[in-house]
């Protein structure tokens, strides 16, 4: 007698209307310090493992040592610039410079941690001036003489961002974060006509976007390319996987109210970009302590890199992708278990890279693409992408976030699924390929296709935390 194959625990519909364009690139990360500036040094072959990424518009964010100015009347970049001379010559050639913070000498105490000393921000857009001048125009000298980028004029910087969470760094309010907007992009802008910005960068959490989004619009008068910020789902490693689960709705709602607030205004026509997006926040103290939550020792998210981010990452993505969302940062490219996409000691590739790979591969952006609509009999457990390529191929996206126990599981196996999908309504394909990553997956050589035969009735199957991708020609 045979037995019957097991039959779907989730129906999905696939319709051939589309309910509007998909277009997310896929991008990473550095924070150029003292800490990891020797990474390109000392991994020489990473400048290949980035560009395999094809990342757009990596991110710079030079912090502590990483801030080239020194003092009122020195600059040192050697710091910053073993990250950022690799990283113009990888790619798009065009990376995104965050000024993150001021040089300290900016500061009432002297460090990073305190209030700025001039309150119209005058000195500190004297400073964004000086670096456009090094990378973007050739140069600047100060007293301690010339300063010129290495890469130009071949290489230079466009993309700018102003300042990092400006929400809870430097005791900033929301109309002095517009003071400072204001006062530093027209002197960059006046120094390179074809620099772009970056406003606001949100360390984001409970009503931070309802906070400073409405008075930076209300407020703001200088040029305006991208509004962007930050995700994370927690700051505390003993959530459990259901609770970080669920902050990722939150985050498309936190990005409609960015567009909804930016409607009928002079940015109605602004992408909003997420910068920073990771699993967990949390970071050690200078004692390995929980920086979010005193009195904890500090523990690694290994979901930062685990099977759990093959869940999560793709669900991030297709409820960012459908709110609008057109670029997703990881956080960030060499790290640790918890944030790294290669790891900082040997650039040896984790998981989470795999991920953000095959999505920059399977939703290129551009062209982008047209969302299907479907319908999900279990769309609390199974995140569903449809899409229609330009060429009318259809890929279909299936993350796999149920989780086993959802009382108890951190760092999980996630519970399986089997996912029948009726692509009764899409024409005939003549071929077709699945790809799968999950706690199968080889973490040195990643995931390959599997040849699947087209039919209007089709099934895939997800064993736990997972995404898999359906390929249709």
């Amino acid at each position: 007698m045979t037995t019957p194959p097991p039959q779907p625990d989730v129906n999905v519909q696939i319709s051939s209307t589309t309910s509007g364009p998909l277009n997310v690139a896929m991008s990473t990360a550095f924070q150029p310090a003292e800490w990891d500036y020797q990474f390109f040094m000392d991994n020489p072959g990473a400048t290949t493992t980035l560009g395999n990424l094809m990342p757009q518009h990596v991110r710079l964010q030079a912090i502590s040592q990483g801030v080239p100015q020194v003092t009122a009347s020195s600059w040192n970049f050697s710091v910053v610039d073993a990250i950022t001379q690799p990283v113009l010559g990888i790619g798009d050639h065009s990376p995104e410079f965050q000024i993150a913070k001021a040089p300290p000498f900016m500061y009432t105490n002297g460090d990073n941690s305190s209030t700025f000393l001039d309150p119209t921000f005058a000195q500190f857009a004297g400073y964004a001036q000086n670096l456009v001048e090094y990378y973007s125009t050739g140069g600047f000298t100060a007293p301690d003489g010339p300063h010129v980028s290495p890469a130009w004029p071949t290489d230079t910087i466009t993309w700018w961002g102003i300042y990092n969470e400006p929400n809870i760094n430097n005791s900033l309010t929301p109309q002095q974060y517009v003071t400072m907007y204001n006062e530093v992009v027209p002197l960059m802008h006046a120094t390179d006509p074809n620099l772009k910005f970056i406003a606001l960068e949100l360390a984001d959490f409970s009503g931070q976007v309802q906070a400073w989004v409405p008075p930076f619009v209300a407020g703001v008068t200088a040029q305006v390319d991208v509004m962007a910020t930050h995700f994370y789902s927690t700051c505390d490693q003993t959530d459990t996987d259901a609770t970080v689960f669920a902050t990722v709705p939150g985050f498309a709602t936190d990005v409609q109210f960015f567009y909804s607030q930016m409607k009928n205004t002079s940015l109605a026509a602004v992408p909003v970009w997420v910068l920073e997006n990771n699993v967990n926040a949390d970071y050690a103290n200078s004692n390995g302590d929980s920086t979010c939550n005193p009195g904890q020792v500090f523990v690694t998210d290994q979901r930062g890199s685990s099977p759990f981010f093959a869940a999560w990452r793709p669900y991030v993505f297709s409820q960012l992708g459908k709110a609008g969302v057109q670029a997703l940062y990881h956080w960030d490219f060499d790290a640790d278990a918890q944030f790294g996409e290669v790891n900082y000691s040997n650039d040896a590739i984790q998981l989470s890279y795999w991920v953000d790979y095959w999505l920059a591969r399977m939703f290129p952006s551009p062209p982008g693409a047209n969302i299907l609509n479907f319908t999900n009999s279990d769309d609390a457990d199974i995140e569903i992408l449809p899409v229609q390529n330009p060429d009318n191929s259809v890929l279909i996206m299936l993350a796999n976030h149920s989780v086993q126990s959802p009382a108890t599981d951190n760092n999980g196996p996630g519970a399986p699924h089997i996912i029948g999908l009726d692509l009764s309504a899409l024409p005939a394909f003549q071929s077709g390929s699945l790809l799968t990553i999950d706690a199968t997956t080889s973490v040195s050589q990643g995931p390959s296709p599997i040849t699947v035969t087209p039919s209007s009735q089709m099934t895939v199957t997800l064993n736990g935390y997972g995404v898999a991708f359906l390929t249709l020609k």
